[in-house]
């Protein structure tokens, strides 16, 4: 089943199919290590719903909800 990773619950997992958006957005979740093939986690979100929480390639990152609605994944389980 694939989803937005805007859309996992915490403690949801998956593994990353395509990234989206546009240059700069694109070019800035590539630099941090979000790329295709890459096993994320959703470990917490913040009060409101954003920023999100996700532990990718064995570290903690913090992405905007608009940037991890570029991400498309495929859920684990």
């Amino acid at each position: 089943m694939t989803k937005l990773l805007s859309e996992f619950t915490v403690g949801e997992a998956g593994v990353i199919k395509a990234v989206a958006g546009e240059g700069k957005i694109r070019r800035r979740l590539f630099d941090m290590g979000v790329t295709p093939g890459a096993d994320v986690l959703l470990r917490k979100k913040a009060p409101l719903g954003d920023p999100l929480e996700i532990t990718i390639r064995g570290y903690e990152l913090t992405l905007r909800v608009s940037e991890a609605a570029c991400v498309t994944m495929e859920v684990k389980g």
